[in-house]
């Protein structure tokens, strides 16, 4: 049986961790993870009531649930977090690192404190997941790493000088890892999506909205299940000979 599989050879479900899922594209994974055999773990920096309901959503496929609130910029608070994760569900066989914000500005007036919450919460927190599931992985010989991105890191966008850089260092940490672990069983990819249907998208003006379809050769946006979807692929045996690789859901923005 492969070693990437949701389930252990005595039919017990495998674990995987989704950070940022309380909503959108990390809700969506979380759940489709579990509907894949998963049991789950998540964590999120606020909204409690919408962990709730994700917690609801996954354990309506059967799967158990680890989640607690936890700020991936903080070192010591993932290490805690991993460590509570695996002994009420196991190991890691699967990490999804979907955690993410914005603060977007011109570069010219963007305050310091903004570029560096976006950094430290995009890149640096993917670096503090990454490690400590990683090196578990590394005993075991097994797993999957599914770093979620955006478009913004491979092509730049306007006024979003600091969250372009994060997501462009996600894509070189991800390279470097495949590299690294590949020869100890390990997968490491990049899933990149451009304008999805979630909460970020959901405050956009009318005016906005319509610009941004403009540049959509699909005219229209993508959904959280669509690149749900790919992380399922990417993590099962179907996407086994898939490392290292920067995957774009973006309707062709960037064609």
């Amino acid at each position: 049986m492969d070693l990437n599989e949701a389930h252990n050879a005595d039919g017990g479900r495998r674990s995987a961790i989704v950070t940022g899922a309380s909503r959108g594209i990390g809700r969506a994974v979380a759940v489709q993870l579990a509907a894949d055999g998963y049991d789950i773990a998540f964590c999120y920096r606020e909204r409690g009531e919408a962990a709730l309901e994700t917690e609801r959503l996954v354990r309506e496929h059967g799967a158990a649930c680890y989640h607690a609130p936890c700020d991936v910029a903080d070192g010591p608070a993932v290490e805690a977090f991993v460590k509570a994760a695996e002994a009420e569900l196991g190991p890691t066989v699967v990490l999804v690192n979907s955690a993410g914000i914005v603060r977007d500005s011109p570069l010219v007036l963007m305050p310091p404190a903004a570029w560096n919450l976006v950094i430290d919460t995009n890149l640096n927190g993917t670096f503090n997941f990454c490690r400590p599931v990683v090196f578990g992985m590394m005993k075991r010989r097994e797993g999957v790493v599914v770093n979620i991105s955006s478009v913004a890191g491979v092509y730049g966008n306007a006024a979003q000088t600091n969250y372009a850089a994060s997501k462009a260092g996600v894509h070189g940490l991800s390279k470097s890892l495949a590299k690294e672990v590949a020869r100890s069983g390990i997968r490491v990819n990049v899933v990149a999506p451009g304008f999805i249907e979630t909460d970020m998208t959901a405050v956009l003006s009318e005016k906005l909205r319509a610009e941004a379809l403009k540049i959509v050769p699909m005219r229209r946006f993508g959904t959280a299940q669509q690149v749900a979807d790919l992380v399922s692929f990417l993590v099962s045996e179907r996407g086994g000979y898939i490392t290292g690789q920067v995957i774009q859901v973006d309707g062709g923005i960037t064609l």
